[in-house]
């Protein structure tokens, strides 16, 4: 038998392979609740062991049954398949609380990195510690885990990895473009002079880092991270 005869079979449910195993509903319910993208009807009905065609009505069911009843989410049909959506009416409340929830897991110490990033960029790990006087790869990582801050390369004398904010970051600010960050020069000291002294604190850094030694550690040492051999 052909593999257009197995479809055929299954759409119009004369088939002995597939016998419905699940309740079809229930069934359908579970499977679109954890699908990152929409899904076919025939790959649903794959997965459920329900023909096609029945699949597809009762996808349409559910749709209409949650649109009367005023539920929070639909189920839409979007690019040839289904997925659930949360309902356009509410979209107020998810963004608030999609928004109070991503303030609310940033750290001070994240925060407090984000803005060396966004306004050093494109910065070193190694420069970042300089400027705040702390070890800042675990934050780093949690950053650019987070989206907010990228890779945007290597520094051509030092190898060090370079950062920068990304699209999603300005995104969350409410900002067009980096030009719009408040100025800093009134909480600033001279710039020239801050360069210097950054410069002056990261060679010293790396010099460091590139120097083994045996001594042991103690809890009162502040431990430089490996930032120079990024």
């Amino acid at each position: 038998m052909s593999e257009t005869d197995d479809l055929r079979e299954a759409e119009d449910g004369t088939g002995t392979s597939q016998q419905p195993q699940v309740e079809l509903r229930p069934a359908l319910e579970a499977i679109l609740m954890i699908a990152d993208e929409p899904l076919e009807h025939l790959v649903l009905a794959q997965a459920v062991g329900h023909p096609p065609t029945d699949v597809e009505r009762t996808l349409r069911e559910l749709a209409d049954e949650y649109t009367e009843q005023g539920r929070g989410f639909e189920l839409r049909e979007v690019a040839g398949g289904w997925r659930f959506y949360s309902r356009e009416s509410f979209a107020d409340v998810v963004a608030a609380f999609v928004l109070e929830g991503q303030q609310a897991k940033l750290s001070q110490a994240a925060l407090e990195t984000l803005a060396v990033v966004a306004y050093r960029q494109p910065v070193s790990r190694s420069r970042i510690s300089a400027i705040r006087g702390v070890n800042v790869d675990g934050v780093v990582r949690t950053l650019v885990t987070r989206g907010l801050i990228v890779e945007l390369g290597n520094d051509a004398e030092t190898g060090a990895v370079l950062y920068g904010t990304t699209s999603y970051f300005l995104e969350r600010m409410g900002l067009s473009g980096l030009d719009e960050l408040p100025e800093l020069a009134p909480m600033l000291p001279d710039l020239e002079d801050l360069d210097s002294e950054l410069e002056r604190v990261a060679q010293q850094t790396a010099e460091k880092e590139a120097v083994p030694t045996e001594a042991p550690v103690t809890e009162d040492v502040d431990v430089p991270s490996d930032d120079a051999r990024e």
